[in-house]
């Protein structure tokens, strides 16, 4: 069993400013359960539980608007944020800064073909995949354009039989975003950032705040689109998928971050990894260090390093001749190194 999420957009013509009164109490429970959580450490050094949080909101749900459920959800939220974070008080929720966000449990709503109700309120969206599972929990959303949109988590049954037969290593790169080890072709995308770079100057030098969350917005749907149709049709012909380590937080701090934030490799791994949970696919991550200058063929390591030589695809290998893509090359060893940690035999020293 696994969590599958679904998200519907929200026809919010009219139903835009109750959705948005609704976050507004949402941020008033917020911003109120870490008033009273700092007030407690002050004065009785002691963090306070969701439980705590719970019962010092009960009988405000009529007053705000909300379900008491909802309320519920924002107090265990707050204080799971609060941990993960390991900071004393994290931001505050305002009208003009906040994204609008109502949670709930799907227990005590009715779900329509096209339809949900919450709180005698009937709110209408776009019916774009049916729901499948049991839904569990989910909430109103709101993005950076201000549309609204409705999602749900249900539990479904997980297939656990893998499509294909095929071990595929993943190398993850900046001018070819995914290097599969099973073929010479990469599967490549432009760089959506620096496509779209010179109309999004224009319009933040206008200040057109609207276009200019247009063109972001864009961007991204853009992006999620080519990682989920990619990484689809590699775990539905694998059976095993090992994946390179790399680091987009220690690059990103260089003069490349542009270009690594483009490539969203942490949002790829995310994608293969819950994906081949789905389809019983092994995954795994391997420390892909020496896999470009390493020959995948004698494993002797002649090919081109450092920094100044990130320009060379292509180069042949001193000791047995062999010619190598360098990214095909790293995605190789890769999967040499997967199929070897099992067994405790590492590739790469």
């Amino acid at each position: 069993m696994s969590m599958l999420t679904f998200r519907y957009r929200i026809k919010d013509a009219t139903a835009g400013k109750h959705l948005q009164r609704m976050s507004w109490a949402v941020n008033t429970v917020w911003n109120y359960c870490q008033e009273v959580s700092l007030l407690a450490l002050q004065r009785e050094t002691r963090w306070l539980t969701a439980f705590d949080l719970i019962n010092l909101c009960a009988g405000a749900s009529i007053e705000l608007g909300l379900h008491s459920e909802t309320i519920a959800e924002v107090c265990r939220e707050y204080v799971a944020k609060r941990r993960a974070s390991h900071k004393r008080r994290l931001k505050w929720r305002s009208r003009k800064r906040s994204l609008g966000w109502i949670p709930f449990k799907t227990r005590f709503l009715k779900i329509e073909a096209d339809s949900l109700t919450y709180l005698k309120h009937r709110f209408r969206f776009w019916n774009s995949r049916p729901l499948q599972g049991a839904p569990k929990t989910g909430s109103f959303s709101q993005d950076a354009q201000g549309h609204w949109y409705l999602s749900i988590q249900c539990e479904v049954e997980d297939p656990g039989v893998p499509v294909g037969d095929a071990e595929i290593g993943i190398d993850l790169g900046l001018t070819n975003q995914v290097t599969c080890s099973d073929e010479l072709l990469p599967r490549s995308r432009e760089n959506l950032t620096r496509a779209h770079e010179a109309k999004l100057a224009m319009a933040q030098r206008a200040h057109k705040t609207k276009h200019a969350k247009a063109i972001h917005a864009k961007i991204a749907n853009s992006r999620k689109e080519w990682a989920h149709k990619t990484t689809t049709e590699i775990v539905n012909r694998a059976k095993l998928i090992v994946v390179g380590n790399v680091s987009s937080t220690k690059l990103a701090k260089t003069r490349m971050a542009k270009s690594v934030y483009d490539a969203g490799w942490g949002y790829l791994r995310t994608l293969l990894r819950y994906k081949s949970q789905r389809l019983g696919v092994l995954y795994t991550e391997v420390n892909e260090s020496w896999s470009s200058v390493t020959c995948a063929d004698c494993l002797e390591r002649t090919g081109p390093r450092g920094l100044s030589n990130l320009g060379v695809r292509v180069w042949c290998c001193s000791a047995c001749g062999a010619v190598h893509d360098r990214d095909h090359n790293a995605a190789r060893n890769i999967l040499r190194s997967g199929r070897a940690t099992p067994s405790g035999i590492p590739l790469l020293q």
